[in-house]
């Protein structure tokens, strides 16, 4: 285990933790766009265990902090892993973003319904969460797409990658 990923995902751990207070509630669901946003730069930078792991780490400290629901679980980790897995096997920033829109937007949001159901005790219908977690998603994703760009023009995230 390199001690710079360790030290690295601690920062986006706290980047996504901090900025926790930030948030547009939509409905029965708060977006956390800078859970996406950390998400995708943890995909592209770390790999797809990693960036499981920090949104995991993340929604235990949201959770345990308060400023989270158990919903947090679903969106955020299966959108790092889905990111993970597409820059990882097609190296472009681009499917990092629609891995995370499509893990977290579609196949969190509806993990999260019976999270809601069971654990939380809510009545919604299944897709309530389709809208709210893709909104978040998108910007998030959007956020990451500029992020990453701009780092890739100036100092070439391949490069920096290795340096992991």
């Amino acid at each position: 285990m390199s001690v710079k990923k360790v030290v690295f995902s601690g920062i986006l751990i706290a980047i996504s933790v901090i900025f926790s207070f930030f948030y547009i509630p939509v409905g029965v669901a708060k977006c956390f766009p800078i859970q996406h946003m950390i998400n995708v730069i943890a995909a592209v930078m770390l790999g797809p265990a990693w960036s499981v792991g920090c949104a995991f780490v993340t929604s235990v400290i949201r959770v345990s902090t308060g400023t989270g629901t158990l919903l947090a679980f679903p969106g955020s980790m299966c959108g790092a892993l889905l990111a993970g897995l597409a820059y990882k096997y097609m190296k472009n920033i681009f499917s990092a973003m629609i891995g995370e829109i499509l893990g977290t937007g579609l196949l969190g949001s509806l993990l999260a319904y019976p999270v809601a159901v069971i654990l939380l005790g809510k009545e919604v219908a299944i897709f309530a969460f389709l809208i709210p977690f893709l909104i978040s998603t998108l910007g998030g994703s959007i956020l990451a797409g500029i992020i990453l760009k701009t780092m890739d023009k100036t100092i070439k995230i391949d490069n920096l990658k290795d340096k992991f």
